[in-house]
């Protein structure tokens, strides 16, 4: 089996990283240009007027507690866009390398690539078995590919990859790709990470991110989990200050038995609002569809999604139209919300009507 690092771009196997400055805290800092003072509303603990930590120890220990992985093998980033993007960056040559995307899915995978000049191939999920995933076709597909990116749950259809289908790819592209699986929503679904096997499947690469479950979207802060040769790797390619000291500190207040217990509270909490809102939209008339999901959100077919969408914008909510994804024809993404934010949503929707066609 092919270590995965060697899979990176040939131009970047012995790339030599820009040296940051010392983190150091406890002797005065003379070395990085920061300026000397601060400003009085600065109430950050560190000052911003000083470089963040590129290597945060404190955060790193306690996101290894957290996802159960070696502190080698992870690697803190700008929310999961940025592990995407400097996973294309370091892996696929411009002109010449592939990627396999499974639409409809999370966009920011197919822009990553072809923002860095990457070919996209694409393998749609089968809307007749539930959005499910066609492995064989990503086998195929993958055989000229470095990447082949994988949503579970996925985005915006709220469905789960079978293991066994993750396996199968991983086997498949062992000595010439790397598997990437998003797991932004693992926290919501009953069974929640592909994390064990990482062990078997060497070239599989996880996506973790606090933004969903644990309600830090603002602080923009990613976890890519992966062979450690690897993560050193990706890390030398990111920015030497990759993110920013406030969010840094809100990911230690976050990192706390008490804070996570919370979450976790709340996470088990929106399961049993989602699936009570998911039976009330069942009884709406301006509603034709709903699948099953295992994240915070349902994907819902309308009569009229044009319609659906105006009716809750009135009442000032916000929901997402997919309509013009393949195979989301009329579909609508909806967040689940507390209690009163579901009440008003299904108000907005009980009143929808269609749009009239003047053609």
């Amino acid at each position: 089996m092919t270590e995965p690092v060697s899979l990176a771009r040939r131009d970047l196997r012995q790339f030599v990283p820009y040296e940051a400055a010392s983190p150091a805290r406890d002797a005065v800092r003379l070395h990085a240009n920061e300026s000397a003072w601060r400003h009085d509303w600065d109430d950050s603990r560190a000052g911003l007027n000083r470089y963040p930590d590129p290597r945060p120890a404190a955060v790193l220990a306690r996101l290894a507690e957290l996802y159960e992985a070696p502190v080698e093998e992870l690697l803190l980033t700008r929310g999961s866009d940025d592990a995407i993007d400097v996973l294309v960056r370091t892996m696929c040559a411009a002109g010449q390398d592939r990627v396999v995307v499974c639409p409809p899915t999370f966009g920011m995978y197919a822009v990553a690539a072809r923002l860095q000049g990457a070919a996209v191939d694409l393998v749609p999920l089968d809307p007749e078995r539930g959005f499910a995933l066609d492995v064989d076709a990503v086998i195929a597909a993958g055989r000229s590919a470095k990447l082949v990116f994988l949503c579970s749950p996925n985005n915006p259809t709220g469905n789960l990859i079978p293991a066994e289908a993750v396996v199968r790819i991983c086997q498949a592209m062992a000595d010439h790709g790397l598997v990437v699986v998003d797991e932004a929503y693992s926290e919501f679904a009953p069974e929640q990470s592909f994390a064990g096997l990482r062990q078997a499947c060497p070239n599989l690469v996880l996506l973790r991110t606090l933004s969903k479950a644990y309600a830090l979207a603002g602080a923009r802060l990613g976890v890519l989990i992966g062979d450690a040769d690897l993560v050193r790797l990706l890390r030398a390619v990111l920015p030497p200050y990759p993110v920013p000291s406030p969010c840094l500190e809100a990911a230690e207040r976050l990192l706390r038995p008490e804070p996570v217990a919370q979450a976790r509270a709340e996470v088990a909490a929106m399961t049993t609002r989602r699936e009570a809102l998911r039976q009330a939209l069942e009884l709406a008339p301006a509603i034709l569809e709903i699948w099953p999901s295992a994240g915070n959100f349902l994907l819902v077919r309308c009569r009229d999604a044009a319609a659906v969408v105006a009716a809750c914008s009135e009442a000032g909510l916000l929901i997402r139209d997919f309509s013009r994804a393949p195979g989301l024809q009329h579909c609508v993404r909806i967040t689940v919300g507390d209690e009163s934010h579901n009440a008003r949503l299904l108000d907005a929707i009980g009143a929808a009507t269609p749009e009239v066609s003047h053609g």
